[in-house]
């Protein structure tokens, strides 16, 4: 049997040293604008029964999520989403708190992507969740804290704005399978043009197929409103459209240029969203780091219906961008090594306290002797060591 013990599991990687300080700095960046916006951190389950996402709702496929069972031979998986759970939790233990609820979290979540895609299989997850309210001030609210995070931790974002019923009310017209219809959402979704023009020129050339043809390149500024209008009749897609548009014009306000666009394409691949979405990128991420919109019957599958809207951050991807930028504040190196003679190894640790409470970085000898010591504090680039016997001895290193 071939052993597998000095290598991790496809997708997943060690972090080490810089890189989990910079995902933790991220975490903390983000939490501090959550926690100042009146949102509470919960932590949900690593493992959760299969159930909670096995609604076709959730569009998970199955064999994106890691399986396993208990004792009592229930299927379960690691936890692929954060949402789904939260809307159990809001659902059960939640359900007598006054509304709205104002929720973040920063947790794990695993999902088994294909191989060669580069993806992580293990992502840390930062984000909020903001459930009982509805209407155009909740959408602000939550698209304006996605902003506010990202402008914290980048200079240099884009949002994406679009709304999910343009996708759904036009497919809902093509004469597909269910399989063809999330292959259509696929190809908009990374903009196939070549795959989408395919599939769509099998089927009969109605003005719905006409419209999803031209969806992924409605992307833009206002124009592409405009434009909109000319290919939607349908007033199931004409009062998203004109909300979309209400939206857009009050997120102007914050200044964000070319950096806020339109994307009449933006399908995300969680189908419970219901209206407003948005993605939020960062130049040196080909992956968008944020997702987002609103999903008000969401909390259905759990029998208890209200409003809900919310947004993810991919807070690995964004650490590793700031640190490529050197945006990272890396722990320094000790200032002082201090070593105890034999019998002095307490008084050496109380002498590390007491340079600690100084604001030097210190750290306590685990040396044998003072030689070794020495050496060790060169090889690390620490120009002082402190020796600890009756008396301190201190010795500056060239």
């Amino acid at each position: 049997m071939k052993n597998y013990s000095k290598i991790t599991p496809e997708g997943t990687k060690d972090f080490l040293f810089e890189e989990c300080l910079s995902t933790r700095t991220v975490s903390h960046i983000l939490s501090e604008v959550f926690t100042k916006r009146g949102f509470h951190e919960v932590l949900t389950p690593g493992i959760e029964f299969y159930d909670v996402f096995s609604n076709p709702a959730a569009a998970i496929p199955q064999e994106n999520m890691f399986k396993l069972s208990d004792l009592k031979g229930r299927l379960m998986v690691l936890r692929p989403d954060s949402t789904l759970p939260i809307a159990r939790m809001a659902a059960t233990r939640l359900q007598n708190e006054v509304l709205p609820i104002r929720l973040y979290y920063n947790q794990r979540v695993y999902r088994s992507n294909r191989g060669l895609t580069g993806k992580s299989n293990e992502v840390m997850q930062t984000g909020i969740e903001l459930l009982g309210a509805s209407g155009k001030r909740a959408d602000i609210e939550i698209i304006t804290t996605a902003i506010e995070a990202l402008a914290k931790c980048v200079p240099d974002f884009r949002i994406e704005l679009g709304h999910a019923a343009f996708f759904k009310s036009l497919v809902k017209k093509l004469p597909v399978t269910e399989n063809q219809r999330e292959d259509i959402r696929g190809f908009i979704e990374s903009k196939n043009y070549s795959a989408l023009n395919t599939l769509l020129d099998s089927l009969e050339q109605t003005t719905a197929v006409a419209a999803i043809r031209r969806l992924p390149r409605l992307f833009g500024g206002e124009e592409v409103l405009e434009e909109a209008y000319g290919l939607f009749d349908d007033e199931d897609v004409l009062r998203p459209l004109e909300y979309l548009k209400e939206i857009y014009h009050s997120l102007t306000t914050f200044g964000l240029g070319e950096r806020l666009m339109i994307d009449l394409g933006l399908v995300q691949r969680n189908d419970y969203y219901s209206d407003i979405v948005f993605s939020g990128y960062v130049e040196g991420s080909g992956e968008p780091v944020l997702i987002g919109g609103r999903y008000d019957r969401l909390l259905d599958i759990f029998g208890s219906p209200m409003a809900a809207s919310g947004f993810g951050i991919n807070a690995d991807a964004l650490a590793k961008v700031m640190l490529s930028r050197g945006q990272i504040a890396l722990k320094r190196s000790p200032d002082v090594l201090v070593h105890g003679d034999d019998s002095f190894e307490v008084k050496s640790i109380k002498h590390c306290e007491s340079l600690t409470q100084s604001g030097l970085v210190c750290e306590n000898s685990v040396c044998s002797a003072r030689e070794t010591a020495i050496e060790y504090a060169r090889k690390k680039g620490i120009a002082r060591v402190d020796f600890v016997s009756e008396n301190i001895e201190t010795v500056i290193l060239d």
